[in-house]
């Protein structure tokens, strides 16, 4: 028995690191005997406080990687070294921990092309298995460039796991990027923001971090930029998450998705996780013939509740244009228990959008985004870029003829206000009769409050 894998040497260095947790080579050097030792759990939690006093700290995050492959949690292990990686793109040992995941997922051109990276660094780095494991799969492939041979038991049946989670991001917009959409940043800020960057008083009420919030609204009002604004300003890792991110043709995949996506929110904490379109994914019950579609919205549901880990640090938000489609069990508390309505932007917010999307751009002294959105009432978000583009692009042409770049003019704004016709309408109208016949508890009374037929609650 080496003294890596005994018990009694490495029980001293643990105490020790209970009386000092803020020793970090000490926390390091006490993780790699775990993980050394194959007592992978244990490391991984140690690797896990240390990367939470030092988040951008490349050993802690090698080391978490490692442990990752150790217990088979492929899809982390990627979002770790590739990490990583973009903080470090010489470190030649996540290279050749990388080319190892994606030998493991069947991506072995990428592999060779990371192991020659990790030698390219450091050409003491070698692992022959890993060569000898590139040179097999290589000579199964078949000669006309398919896919290889499936692993008996397997057919049919390939899951990359590596793909599933190509959205996460770390965004670098905020709120100062989203124009207007005030009282719905301060909902964002009381539900999600705050719980965050004020724990102690938040759990001295017993409200934990995390936590539902359903955007609804017409189509291009900028629910999704919210989304991604709201991660940026608590610094918090992004998982978009779309319906081909977790709809499978093979029964009990979806679920399975669904699930390695909660998981990985987890992990990344503190983490945004938006839902886009999630009345896809959310479906009312009743509504659903199959039995699988009712599934799906079972493990939604347990997801939510965090039925098998907590989701402590763990920020859902989701968006909708027809929230009348969700599951009534969505709504619950503890789920998503605030419902926000994303508006059109007024007249005052609709000019600051015009700010954000006129930034940078060549202006002339007489633009008054002021009085352009005094003409676009009713346009949302994608409505004025449109708006925006449709300006550049009629100066563009008078650029192209006179050989030199123009500034914006007033009235190519005003021009192209004239030109661009609200998109919100149609969405209203719909919305209108569910608010006024199918509104179960005043969940949609704020549609009737923009549209004048309420009035606003005291």
């Amino acid at each position: 028995m080496s003294a890596f894998s005994d018990p009694a040497a490495i029980q001293p260095l643990l105490e020790a690191l209970s009386f000092s947790p803020d020793n970090l080579p000490l926390r390091k050097h006490v993780a790699a005997l775990l993980l050394q030792a194959g007592r992978l759990a244990e490391a991984e939690d140690t690797y896990r406080v240390g990367l939470r006093q030092t988040p951008t700290d490349p050993d802690l995050q090698l080391g978490l990687a490692e442990v990752y492959a150790g217990l088979s949690k492929t899809s982390a292990a990627f979002v770790v070294v590739e990490e990583l990686l973009a903080s470090y793109p010489e470190h030649a040992r996540a290279h050749l921990l990388h080319a190892r995941l994606l030998a493991r997922t069947g991506q072995l051109a990428a592999a060779r092309e990371a192991y020659e990276t990790a030698q390219h660094y450091n050409p003491a780095l070698e692992d022959a298995e890993l060569v000898a494991q590139l040179r097999e799969r290589a000579a199964a492939q078949p000669a006309h460039g398919g896919p290889p041979p499936e692993a008996p038991g397997n057919a049919g049946l390939v899951i990359d796991e590596h793909a599933l989670f190509s959205g996460l991001e770390k965004p670098k917009i905020n709120f100062s990027d989203v124009g207007g959409m005030e009282p719905v940043k301060e909902e964002i800020r009381l539900k999600i923001i705050h719980p965050l960057q004020y724990p102690d008083l938040y759990k001295a009420y017993g409200k934990a971090t995390g936590g539902g919030l359903l955007l609804y609204g017409p189509p291009g009002c900028g629910k999704t930029h919210l989304a991604r604004a709201t991660a940026g300003e608590v610094q918090a890792s992004f998982i978009n998450v779309g319906i081909n991110d977790i709809l499978d043709m093979w029964l009990g995949n979806s679920e399975k998705n669904l699930h390695q996506l909660f998981e990985m929110a987890r992990l990344q904490a503190p983490c945004v996780l938006f839902f886009d379109e999630v009345d896809a994914l959310a479906a009312n019950r009743h509504d659903l013939r199959q039995s699988a579609g009712r599934s799906l919205v079972n493990q939604f549901l347990a997801e939510l509740d965090g039925a098998t880990r907590t989701n402590e640090g763990v920020l859902i938000m989701a968006a909708t244009n027809a929230p009348w489609h969700l599951d009534a069990a969505f709504r619950r508390p503890g789920r998503f228990d605030r419902i926000v309505l994303v508006t059109p932007p007024d007249e005052a917010a609709r000019a600051a959008v015009l700010e954000v999307l006129l930034r940078e751009k060549p202006l002339a002294a007489s633009v008054n985004v002021a009085a352009v959105a005094a003409k676009t009432p009713g346009l949302s978000g994608a409505d004025l870029k449109a708006l925006v583009d449709t300006a550049i692009e009629a100066r563009l042409r008078e650029s192209m003829k006179l050989g030199r770049p123009l500034p914006i003019e007033q009235n190519d704004l005003l021009t192209a206000a004239k030109e661009i016709r609200a998109s919100t309408k149609e969405w209203f109208a719909t919305a209108k009769n569910y608010a006024l016949y199918s509104n179960e508890g005043g969940v949609y009374d704020d549609i009737l409050v923009y549209l004048g037929i309420k009035k606003p609650s005291a």
